[in-house]
Formats: C-alpha cells, sequence, structure tokens
C-alpha cells in the first residue's frame, strides 16, 4: 500500500480522500435511516461488509421499508448494479491474474474508483488509484456505517442535512475533466438526456441502465476504426515485402 500512495501525486490522494469523507457522511446517513426505520444495527453493517454499494443498499433497504419483500429488494439492487459490469471492463487492467486479486478486485469496484482510474493514464498509476480508492472506500463506508446503525434515528433525514446531495457533487466532480474530449462529453450528455427523459416513466435504476444505449454508437466508431487480427498480423509482412 505504500508503494502505491508514493505512485499517486497530492492531489489525487487529496481528491481520494475528500471522496471518502463524502461517502462517509452518505454511509453514516444509511446506517441511521436503516435502523430508524426498524432494521436491526446489523443489517446495515452486514449488507455493507458483503454488499458494499451504496446506491444499491439504498434502494434495497429503501424497498424493505416500504414493505417489499426481500425478493424485489434484492432485485432492485441488482438491477442498480448492473451498470457496474462496463466499469468491470475499463478497470480489468489493473486487477492482476491472480484469482484472489479479482475476486477483491471486483468487490471494491465502484463508481469512484472507476472514475480516478481512468483519470490515470501511467499502468502503475492506474492500478494505485483503483487499489487506494476502493480499499479506503470500503474502510470508510462500512466505518460510517457502523457509526450510523449505532446512533440510530440521531441522524434522521438525509434530505433535511443535505447529505444526500454530496454523493452526487462528488461524482460531478470527478467527471468534468473528462468532459473536455469530445468523444466522451458527447456520450455522457446523450446518456444524461436519456436517462432523465426515462425517469418519469421507468421504475428506478432503469434509466441509469438506458443510459448506457448512448455508448453504442460511440463503441461502433472505435470497432470500425480498430483493424481486425488478420488485418494487423498481415502488416508486417507487407512492409517486409
Amino acid at each position: 500500500m505504500r508503494s502505491a500512495l508514493r505512485t499517486l501525486d497530492r492531489g489525487t490522494l487529496r481528491d481520494i480522500a475528500l471522496v471518502c469523507l463524502a461517502d462517509a457522511l452518505v454511509g453514516a446517513s444509511f446506517g441511521a435511516i436503516a435502523v430508524s426505520g426498524g432494521l436491526p444495527p446489523w443489517v446495515p453493517v452486514a449488507m455493507s461488509v458483503l454488499v458494499f454499494a451504496g446506491g444499491s443498499q439504498f434502494a434495497a433497504v429503501g424497498v424493505v421499508l416500504a414493505g417489499g419483500g426481500p425478493i424485489a429488494a434484492v432485485v432492485t439492487g441488482f438491477v442498480l448494479n448492473a451498470r457496474l459490469l462496463p466499469f468491470g471492463f475499463a478497470v480489468a487492467d489493473v486487477l492482476g491474474g491472480r484469482w484472489r486479486d479479482r475476486l477483491l478486485g471486483a468487490h471494491v469496484l465502484t463508481d469512484e474508483s472507476t472514475a480516478f482510474t481512468l483519470r490515470q493514464r501511467d499502468p502503475k498509476a492506474r492500478r494505485a488509484a483503483y487499489w487506494v480508492c476502493g480499499l479506503a472506500l470500503f474502510a470508510a463506508w462500512n466505518i460510517a456505517v457502523l457509526l450510523g446503525a449505532l446512533a440510530g434515528g440521531a441522524i434522521g433525514d438525509t434530505d433535511a442535512l443535505g447529505l444526500d446531495a454530496a454523493f452526487p457533487a462528488v461524482l460531478l466532480a470527478l467527471v468534468l475533466p473528462s468532459l473536455t474530449d469530445r468523444s466522451v462529453r458527447n456520450p455522457a450528455l446523450a446518456g444524461a438526456v436519456l436517462a432523465v427523459a426515462a425517469t418519469p416513466f421507468l421504475p428506478p435504476g432503469l434509466p441509469v441502465l438506458l443510459a448506457l444505449a448512448a455508448l453504442v454508437p460511440a463503441v461502433r466508431t472505435v470497432l470500425r476504426r480498430t483493424p481486425a487480427p488478420a488485418a494487423r498480423a498481415a502488416e508486417p509482412a507487407g512492409e517486409a515485402r
């Protein structure tokens, strides 16, 4: 871990620390809301350790507190977490080859760890950013959820305290630097329009998945620009002749 910390610049480490602070506030509110809603403290704590997905945890607990069954809660969380599938492909190179590293890496995969990884160009820096952010967030989130659960109803409504705005605000701050690239900005804006337009008509979680449709034109463009394997293999032979 020390070598990973040395690999990253101070600005990146500062940003990771700020993200951990923002997530800790949200995690504390999650633990408090779950317990004040009637769930025993071990439920949000165990969910945070085993699931470690803030949005999905809020959604699943919301379903249960609203009277829904466990199957509905699991399906809701699964739908929200489906967005992480393309993230996994984007950061697969930083997880290493051992199955234990990949298993742990998949568990700490989040929007934030993916964002910090994609900001780095150097392979060592990408790997360091992913693991430092992922493990730091895991520790901060779980400690905060435990404290929130112990506090019970002391924190109360996240809307009243404005804690619900911390999470999206942090993600927006991370995404903004990448939007200077037109190839990133256009699909991002198209996805945002799709998600906002679909929100009144689709259940929570599905508009986010629908936004991924904006990536289809970008992916097709990349595939057209990438030469086929056979063509790449023939290039050296052609040059030799």
